[in-house]
């Protein structure tokens, strides 16, 4: 749960910015595997844990955190949910051609939950078939999926712990850089603003 609300706070800012996200099934198998795999160990330690961390807990976690940023991408939160509200209504000038009260919609969250209701099952329905066509009928192999599978694979052997825990520190030192050079940015930027306007 922890995996899947950190990675809907990286797509939101990734969409909010970018507008696009990219796939992040790699990063969150290797997530999830390296820390179900430590918590593991420490139940194991107190002799609270006895079966081991399969391939198979790992594919379904990592396809948990997937769906959660998923959700959030799907459900328009960082694209056009926001550009329907009252504020950017006004922001935008009630005198453009286009922008109506009728296209108004701030919703409640009772409306929320049922739209990413329709938004899951609905691209549920839709990937039934097309697995059907694409994956079994024609053979294709999609990149995504092979790479975290071969991740999740060479994370189950006895040098997959090992491999985890450096991919993970590489891991984290590139987004400490990237945190702290956007902390840099930010305040750079503030200051800019401030003293012009």
């Amino acid at each position: 749960m922890l995996l899947g609300i950190m990675f809907c706070i990286i797509v939101m800012k990734l969409n909010l910015t970018t507008g696009i996200i990219p796939s992040l099934n790699v990063s969150a198998g290797l997530l999830g595997f390296f820390f179900i795999k430590t918590w593991s160990k420490l139940l194991e330690k107190f002799g609270l844990l006895k079966t081991p961390f399969t391939r198979q807990e790992n594919t379904v976690i990592q396809t948990c955190v997937v769906a959660c940023y998923g959700i959030a991408f799907s459900g328009g939160f960082g694209s056009y949910i926001m550009g329907m509200s009252r504020k950017i209504y006004q922001q935008a000038g009630t005198d453009i051609a286009g922008n109506t009260a009728e296209n108004i919609k701030d919703p409640s969250l009772s409306w929320i939950i049922g739209f990413l209701f329709v938004v899951s099952f609905l691209g549920l329905l839709a990937v039934v078939p097309l697995r059907k066509i694409m994956v079994i009928d024609y053979k294709l192999t999609y990149p995504s999926g092979t790479a975290t599978a071969v991740l999740i694979n060479g994370f189950h052997t006895p040098q997959g712990d090992r491999l985890a825990r450096k991919q993970v520190r590489a891991l984290g030192k590139y987004f400490t850089f990237s945190f702290l050079w956007g902390f840099f940015q930010w305040f750079f930027t503030s200051d800019f603003i401030s003293t012009s306007v």
